[in-house]
């Protein structure tokens, strides 16, 4: 099931090239409103999700790194090991694969992770994420409605 690879690709492209250009055209910390309850925000994120141990002292960054070469590598042979019938599992771990090396890039070459999605209702600011992020987010998903016995038929129809 190796030719859903091309969905990773896709994920960690659209990831990197949206984190170099907020890099590139925001500073730091800078917000800029887009919709309602939509701001693109700059920040740096030296922990994992929710900014989980982000002050820890910089051990965190390699612990991180390595865990994601950890998992990278389990979905790379779970994906490998697929059935060509399991197609939403493929998509599902083509999105985590691709944003999990997503982060990972940012991790290993800045020492932290860009974000720049800000979701928010009035003061209550959810904790900004990135193309990336929200790639595993999604294959998360799908594999929960495959657990579930769900099938995608627009997936079955790609082949």
């Amino acid at each position: 099931m190796l030719k859903w690879l091309w969905i990773s690709a896709v994920t960690l492209v659209l990831d990197q090239a949206s984190k170099l250009a907020v890099d590139g055209n925001m500073q730091l910390f800078e917000s800029i409103p887009l919709i309602p309850y939509f701001n693109l925000t700059y920040v740096h994120n030296t922990g994992a999700a929710f900014s989980f141990l982000a002050q820890a002292g910089g051990w965190q960054r390699w612990l991180f790194a390595g865990l994601a070469v950890v998992m990278c590598s389990i979905i790379a042979v779970w994906l490998y090991r697929l059935q060509k019938h399991e197609t939403l599992m493929a998509v599902a771990l083509s999105l985590v694969l691709g944003g999990a090396i997503g982060n990972l890039i940012d991790r290993v070459a800045y020492g932290y992770v860009i974000d720049f999605l800000d979701v928010y209702y009035q003061d209550w600011h959810w904790p900004a994420f990135n193309i990336a992020d929200s790639a595993i987010c999604i294959g998360v998903g799908l594999m929960l409605l495959e657990s579930f016995g769900f099938g995608c038929k627009a997936v079955d129809a790609l082949e």
